[in-house]
């Protein structure tokens, strides 16, 4: 009983150490850089989706619940622009409140920090609707939210892939 003790004490306090969060993949330490938004969020969320950042939202119809409001370890999907052409992925990593949460992403920023893992980065609901429909995005260079409001999809949720396929 006591070694049984011991070991789940010693258990515990190893996870303390720990850089990963519930619900998430591998913490960023476990992923190479430079990388892009893609491979990131699959990597960090475990949703098996391909393709341009864009085109997540159709492709999780069916097979993982979507939807507009955010949730620990969802995949926010930001919609293609002219900027923009590929759209891009941002995983949440905490609900701060109904309209701000921090998400981590890959490949945000330019120049230097190009293909960059940044974390606990602040992202806002700037809808009129409150429907996270547009964002804006905190932009490394600024050290403050971006003055572009992204059109967002919504959020692909990782925790329910659906029986259908």
């Amino acid at each position: 009983m006591r070694a049984a003790l011991s070991l789940l004490l010693l258990l515990t306090v190893a996870a303390c150490g720990s850089t990963r969060q519930p619900g998430l993949g591998p913490s960023r330490a476990d992923i190479a850089e430079p990388i892009s938004c893609v491979p990131y969020a699959r990597a960090r969320s475990g949703i098996g989706l391909a393709g341009d950042a864009w085109q997540w939202w159709d492709g999780a119809a069916g097979r993982y619940e979507r939807g507009r409001a955010p949730r620990l370890g969802s995949v926010l999907v930001l919609d293609r622009t002219p900027r923009n052409p590929s759209g891009h992925l941002a995983v949440v990593t905490r609900v701060v409140g109904t309209r701000e949460v921090s998400v981590d992403h890959a490949n945000w920023a330019s120049g230097l920090a190009r293909g960059r893992i940044a974390t606990d980065q602040r992202v806002v609901d700037v809808s009129p609707g409150n429907d996270w429909s547009r964002v804006r995005v905190f932009y490394p260079p600024i050290r403050d939210l971006g003055v572009t409001a992204y059109p967002a999809l919504g959020f692909v949720h990782p925790a329910t892939v659906l029986a259908s396929r």
